[in-house]
């Protein structure tokens, strides 16, 4: 069976054709039109007609990751840090464009369905909790092989929680406003842009996150405190999560997963705030990558 997957970013848009469980025979990247809704819907649109074409195929099952969540009252996005989509009906808007129903998904629901398949980094695990740690921070959880949403359609959603045990030498209180008008929400200390904020804030050197990663490894030490500070504040808010959810294994994605002294660093740490005597739960960076959520956005329609 061939589907489509699109995994809509706010940078980029990209779209596969999957057969069968794994094969990938269609692959494109667009750029996504920024804070233009109309746009982005006429975007996807096209996306889904190119894939079709390359593959000679039509109306193929379509899956879609999205930031934030479909409201199942109003049946609007809502929660999403591309801000153009929320309040607008994007999955009527879709499916009328597309003329077929369609399958939506958070971006980290999708990542987690992803990662937990057999081929996944979580492939033995009967609870997953999937991260992403990009221009936002979410998340998502697969409970043996099945994606939860929630009735509010908030499963997962830990990055709008406060930062836990939050430390006031390092000023974290009350901490950074937020997108959603909160102030010290966990994505607000652990996205991209927040890894860069603090180290400039801190420095007064305004680096992006992959040249504060490329100094540190290079020895620079206040590029080395930074990830320092970033990596106590994952796992701390981790810990909340092993604390309520006790998952298996913990999968990272996005851009900053790509920093691999996170998968010892933050398990060394995040035992002083987990409740329990020992902590067996693994914390292990996507199997595949970047392109994890549009493969999960295409199991939203199982082959």
């Amino acid at each position: 069976m061939l589907r489509i997957g699109i995994d809509l970013g706010g940078t980029k848009i990209e779209g596969i054709v999957l057969r069968g469980a794994t094969e990938v025979v269609a692959r494109q990247r667009i750029a996504t039109p920024a804070g233009d809704y109309p746009a982005t819907v006429a975007a996807v649109v096209a996306l889904v007609a190119d894939l079709e074409r390359q593959v000679g195929a039509q109306r193929l099952p379509v899956g879609i990751g999205h930031p934030g969540a479909i409201s199942p009252f109003s049946g609007l996005i809502k929660n999403a840090n591309s801000t153009c989509l929320n309040e607008r009906p994007l999955k009527a808007d879709l499916e009328a464009a597309l003329g077929r129903a369609l399958r939506m998904a958070n971006d980290a629901d999708c990542l987690a369905l992803s990662e937990a398949q057999d081929d996944g980094a979580a492939a033995d695990a009967a609870c997953v909790f999937a991260v992403i740690l990009g221009t936002g921070v979410g998340g998502g959880i697969v409970i043996d092989g099945r994606l939860r949403s929630g009735p509010n359609a908030i499963a997962g959603e830990w990055g709008h929680n406060p930062l836990p045990w939050p430390r006031v030498d390092w000023n974290e209180v009350p901490g950074p406003l937020g997108w959603d008008g909160r102030f010290g929400a966990i994505e607000d200390w652990l996205s991209g842009p927040a890894l860069a904020r603090d180290h400039r804030d801190v420095t007064g050197v305004a680096w992006s996150g992959e040249q504060i990663v490329a100094a540190a490894a290079a020895g620079d030490i206040a590029c080395n405190a930074t990830l320092a500070r970033y990596e106590e504040r994952l796992a701390r808010a981790l810990a909340s999560v092993i604390n309520l959810l006790d998952p298996d294994v913990i999968v990272l994605g996005g851009g900053l997963s790509r920093i691999e002294r996170l998968y010892e660093t933050v398990p060394a740490l995040w035992a002083r705030w987990v409740f329990s005597d020992r902590v067996v739960t693994r914390l292990l960076p996507a199997r595949h990558g970047d392109a994890s959520g549009v493969r999960g956005a295409a199991w939203l329609w199982p082959g």
